[in-house]
């Protein structure tokens, strides 16, 4: 008798490929991972890091800062090497195969630059919730809110193709 086990990893395999087409569940999926990393930064930094500067009734200024950053650098990375991996080629040395340490830094600029209004609106509406709310959740809903900007100014711009 066969096991289902098979099956259903066969079958998960064929759901993730799929999905991997859509290149906004891909940005999704690597928002969602930058999630994880913006709340365990801005919890460490403003529970611990920044304890003596935010005590825990304050709201998270520097902690938040420095969890936007943290995060922007990770989703940069992975939206890099998988959301948009079909048009890395965008900042490659026309001669080269390789991507030279300038214009990595220049596209994490315009990463950064293109996700600026999530930034902020992430920013300022998680000080603003966090009047109401927790501030942990007050941040995921700052992240949910602001992902659709991301997407489309860094689709449009950071990782656009390019006319060679």
């Amino acid at each position: 008798m066969n096991s289902p086990r098979p099956r259903l990893q066969q079958q998960l395999w064929r759901l993730i490929d799929w999905l991997h087409g859509f290149r906004y569940v891909r940005f999704g999926l690597v928002g969602a991972s930058g999630t994880v990393v913006n709340l365990a930064v801005l919890y460490a930094a403003h529970e611990f890091l920044f304890s003596a500067i935010e005590p825990a009734g304050s709201k998270p200024y520097f902690s938040l800062i420095l969890a936007i950053t943290v995060s922007t650098v990770n989703n940069f990375t992975w939206n890099r090497l998988w959301t948009w991996s079909d048009r890395h080629h965008a900042t490659t040395a026309q001669s080269e195969d390789r991507v030279s340490k300038r214009s990595l830094l220049a596209q994490l600029g315009q990463y950064a630059t293109a996700s600026w209004m999530g930034i902020a609106l992430q920013y300022g509406l998680t000080l603003w919730l966090s009047h109401f709310m927790y501030y942990m959740l007050a941040n995921v809903l700052a992240i949910l809110l602001a992902s659709v900007s991301n997407f489309i100014a860094n689709d449009r711009w950071t990782f656009r193709h390019r006319k060679s």
